[in-house]
Formats: C-alpha cells, sequence, structure tokens
C-alpha cells in the first residue's frame, strides 16, 4: 500500500542559507509498516517529528540505531540504514552539511559517526524543546519561520570552525571528491595524519572516505536526472563524469552506500 501525505518545500531566510538550503515539512499516513531504504551520505539527517515513531535500523550493528523515536539526529554514515514507521508522522526534515551540524549541535561529529540519536540524548535538550514549539505552531509558515529565528541564534552564538578546515571541506566539495587528500593536505600544510584526524573529529569520517561519498553522491544525483527524464543511463560514462576509475568501482559503491546496485536503485525510485 502506498502511504498518503503531503510535503512542503520551505526557505530559509537569507542570512541561513549558506548554512541550511531548505526545510522539507511532511505529513504522511501509513497503514501497514513503511520500511525506506536510506543511502549513506557526507550529511547530518535531524529529523524533529511529533506523530507516529521510527525506528532506524544499521544492519551491521543494532546499537548504531535507534527505535521508537520522533526525533533525531543521524551523524554521517558509511553505510545505508533502513528507517521503519507505522501510522501517522508529522515533522520537518533537514539535510545538514557537517561542519554546519557541528555548530547547530555543540559537539564534534565524531561522536556522532554511524549512529542515529534521539534528541533527548543530545546536549541542552533544545531540540527537544524546538520539537514542542513546531508541533504547536499552526502551519508550516510559521514552523519554518520558527526555525528561521532558533537556527540563526544558535548559528550566531556558537563559535566558528576553523577556518583552515572550513577551507579544506570547501575544496573537497568543490572538487567532487576526486581531489588528491595528499594535495590538500600538502595545501594545507598538514600531515596527512592530521588531516585525517581533524576530518574524523568535526566531519565524522576521513577525508578519503568523505571523498569517496561525494562522488557516490555526485553519481547518484546524475543517474536520477537522466533516468526521471526517461532516458538510458550510461553506467560507464556516469562512472567516468564522476571520478570512478571504472563502472566497477561505482557499482561497488552503491552497493557499500545504498545497498543495491545503481540499476536496481533506478528501478525501484
Amino acid at each position: 500500500m502506498t502511504p498518503v501525505g503531503e510535503m512542503v518545500l520551505g526557505l530559509p531566510e537569507a542570512r541561513l542559507r549558506p548554512f541550511v538550503d531548505r526545510y522539507l515539512g511532511y505529513r504522511e499516513r501509513a497503514d501497514v509498516p513503511l520500511v525506506r531504504r536510506e543511502s549513506a551520505g557526507v550529511f547530518v539527517v535531524l529529523i524533529l517529528g511529533w506523530g507516529a515513531p521510527l525506528d532506524v535500523t544499521d544492519p551491521r550493528s543494532v546499537e548504531r540505531g535507534v527505535t521508537t523515536v520522533d526525533s533525531f539526529v543521524a551523524g554521517t554514515f558509511d553505510g545505508w540504514c533502513t528507517t521503519r514507521t507505522v501510522g501517522v508522522g508529522e515533522g520537518v526534515e533537514l539535510l545538514l552539511a557537517p561542519l554546519t551540524a557541528r555548530r547547530l549541535l555543540g559537539l564534534p561529529l565524531g561522536e556522532l559517526t554511524n549512529r542515529a540519536v534521539g534528541v533527548e540524548q543530545l546536549p541542552g535538550h533544545w531540540l527537544g524543546r524546538l520539537r514542542d514549539r513546531l508541533a504547536e505552531a499552526p502551519g508550516w509558515p510559521q514552523r519554518f519561520a520558527l526555525l528561521d529565528r532558533v537556527l540563526t541564534a544558535r548559528l550566531v552564538a556558537s563559535p566558528p570552525v576553523d577556518p583552515r578546515l572550513a577551507w579544506a571541506w570547501r575544496w573537497l566539495v568543490a572538487s567532487g571528491g576526486r581531489g588528491s587528500v595528499g594535495t590538500l593536505a600538502d595545501e594545507l600544510g598538514w600531515s596527512r595524519r592530521h588531516l585525517a584526524f581533524r576530518f574524523r573529529q568535526d566531519v565524522g569520517l576521513p577525508p578519503k572516505m568523505a571523498a569517496r561519498l561525494l562522488r557516490f553522491q555526485q553519481a547518484h544525483a546524475v543517474s536520477t536526472e537522466i533516468g526521471a527524464s526517461g532516458r538510458a543511463v550510461d553506467w560507464a560514462a556516469v562512472a567516468a563524469a564522476c571520478g570512478y576509475y571504472d563502472q566497477s568501482h561505482l557499482i561497488r559503491d552503491f552497493h557499500q552506500f545504498a545497498g543495491a546496485t545503481p540499476a536496481a536503485l533506478l528501478a525501484a525510485r
């Protein structure tokens, strides 16, 4: 049975857009258990919900997931996981770049690597209070305006990340994950070991894994766009365009990060 519901996109105010690109409000009814496979990525997922609870499961380790929560944070993952829910769920989803999440959450993302955590377990309990205020708001415009105010205040009050680390992250993103980690370390004047330590601490993943995930995210987006247009996907061409050595490496990453071959994932979508 197909779930029934609505989705509403919200655009943050101008000051927030360098940090948060959009809000996704949702209301969804699932009359039977709804299970979704969620792909890995170099981003942090924040769900602030007030409806039916969710389970988040990493098949590699039950301890990495969380059960019966309506609001949670999922750190950067290097493998796919599943979500499961039944009933009527309502809430807001944000996808945050790692260094933005680092500032908003007030803790190193290394503490959340490959973990989903209920918001009540996070410092300050401010996310739980925000969830309650969102639930009480009369509609989506008021909820999005509340998010603008609260997130802006959090960013203003938080210290900025090390500018060298911020530059390194922008460099890696701009390269689409194709830049050499050795070159990046040389540009910064850091050793590879120190660069890896800083990324594990503040991004949640070492730079080589972050680069792989950036390539995967680009390949996923490109193939989805081609498939949505009705054209056949040339997987070898996608692999080359996204910086893969060959098609077999692309397939390997889709298996690890999405749990399916590229063609199977596209067909399911």
